[in-house]
């Protein structure tokens, strides 16, 4: 871990109702009910479906944004939810992921879990570790694994406000989607918002309004 590294989400979108999710998680619903239409904003973005999202050139505000979800970012950190739909103790190593043999990150992905499980190594250089002990032993095991990168908390919702309560979150953007869930997961729960950061960017793309967040 060096000095200038951050800890970072891009990407995260929310309903214009605040919810990260939809109600009813499960297999078929891996974000719960009409979840998958938080991310309709990005999925047709040119570099949402590059093959190579770094090299690509920006076409359009969304497109811009959905870049910084790759620019420098050398590890994930994910709640075990965000994973796959295990709960409790694993009954197997048969699951590696929603995402196939090749997963999208090509790098050490830290899975946070109160169970404990080897490390699964992916095609594409991506990693999969499962980290027991906390949201801050997996801030620092991966911003050391991202080999002088910064560090992405791609989510869900509750892992993401985990780290924002902590103060341990140095850079945040996020998307609203124009879509009403009515219920299902938020992330400013409880009343709390954001305590410690304010919004210091509100910009409006073709098909979300993203909005930045960095300590107060």
């Amino acid at each position: 871990m060096t000095t200038t590294q951050k800890l970072r989400v891009h990407m995260f979108s929310v309903s214009v109702d605040g919810y990260g999710a939809g109600p009813d998680q499960s297999i078929e619903n891996p974000l719960g009910i009409g979840g998958e239409s938080l991310h309709d904003w990005a999925v047709v973005t040119p570099t949402f479906n590059a093959d190579d999202p770094i090299a690509a050139a920006p076409a359009g505000v969304d497109d811009e944004y959905v870049q910084r979800n790759w620019r420098n970012i050398g590890a994930t950190i994910m709640g075990r939810n965000m994973f796959g739909p295990v709960r409790g103790d694993w009954p197997d190593e048969n699951w590696t992921g929603w995402w196939g043999p090749n997963p999208p990150y090509h790098h050490p992905v830290f899975v946070l879990t109160h169970h404990a499980r080897p490390s699964v190594e992916m095609a594409g250089g991506t990693t999969f570790h499962f980290v027991t002990d906390g949201i801050e032993s997996a801030r620092e095991q991966a911003l050391a694994a991202a080999d002088g990168k910064d560090a992405l908390v791609a989510g869900g919702a509750a892992t993401i406000r985990q780290y924002l309560r902590a103060g341990l979150i140095d850079e945040m953007e996020i998307a609203i989607s124009p879509i009403l869930l009515g219920g299902g997961e938020r992330l400013f729960d409880e009343g709390v918002g954001v305590p410690g950061y304010r919004c210091t960017g509100f910009t409006a793309g073709e098909n979300a309004v993203h909005a930045r967040f960095e300590p107060a």
